[in-house]
């Protein structure tokens, strides 16, 4: 839409969390590689929700990371109509250190779940694997790259809890401290409006929703973050 007040227009990014990955599959196994899980039963059911909310959106741009939650998820949400998704590997989700060591003590799952909270901590690493400097540096590198595109007005990205954290805190004008102060639930949407003048490029972002949920929006079953969900399950199995 043109701006009201001022020249220029104003586009919109959908900005999604995959659904609920299978990270631990149906015979309670933990995945080997988290990269290629797929979604889970209940992870599908959050997507065609989530479909219906954003039934009349109108996209003209689709984007993924390329892992396959985010693929199966914007597969869903699309319904198999609108643009052709595209896959941008620099937005994947990130890259923890496998089976590294944190000091001298293997990882426990109460270090994935508290992992975000060093976020901005100078040359803090996730799970000892990427730094979340570096994760910031290529995302914001590869939004960069989609802002500076004219030829899209309504996008739909669909990405990861932790790069959706990154983009977030962008849009925010803020540094990633507010990343551990955002949660991104499974299949949860945010909205992003992006100002333009011809002149200027950017004008501002306006964040107009955040970790909007389709099944449970006021957040009334929803108590444990994402990461704490996630690393209970890992705990459970483990002492299995």
């Amino acid at each position: 839409m043109k701006l009201p007040f001022e020249s220029g227009r104003r586009r919109r990014i959908w900005l999604m969390r995959h659904a609920e990955a299978a990270y631990i599959d149906e015979h309670g196994n933990i995945t080997r590689d988290p990269r290629m899980v797929p979604l889970s039963a209940h992870g599908r059911a959050e997507a065609a929700q989530m479909a219906k909310l954003l039934e009349g959106a109108g996209f003209d741009r689709a984007v993924c990371s390329g892992l396959p939650r985010t693929v199966e998820t914007a597969g869903i949400v699309l319904g198999g109509s609108g643009p052709t998704l595209e896959q941008i590997p620099a937005l994947e989700e990130v890259r923890g250190g496998g089976a590294a060591a944190s000091g001298d003590r293997p990882f426990e799952p109460r270090d994935l779940a508290q992992s975000l909270a060093v976020a901005n901590d100078a040359g803090a690493r996730f799970l000892g694997g990427e730094s979340f400097a570096e994760l910031q540096a290529r995302v914001l590198g590869a939004v960069d790259a989609l802002v500076a595109d004219p030829a899209w007005s309504r996008m739909l990205l669909v990405c990861h809890g932790g790069v959706n954290r990154v983009i977030l805190a962008w849009a925010l004008g803020t540094d990633l401290r507010a990343a551990a102060r955002m949660e991104q639930d499974s299949c949860c949407l945010n909205v992003i409006d992006l100002d333009h003048d011809g002149e200027h490029g950017l004008l501002r972002t306006i964040v107009r929703a955040l970790n909007v949920t389709a099944s449970d929006p006021a957040k009334q079953e929803r108590w444990l973050t994402s990461l704490e969900s996630q690393a209970q399950a890992f705990e459970r199995r483990l002492r299995a």
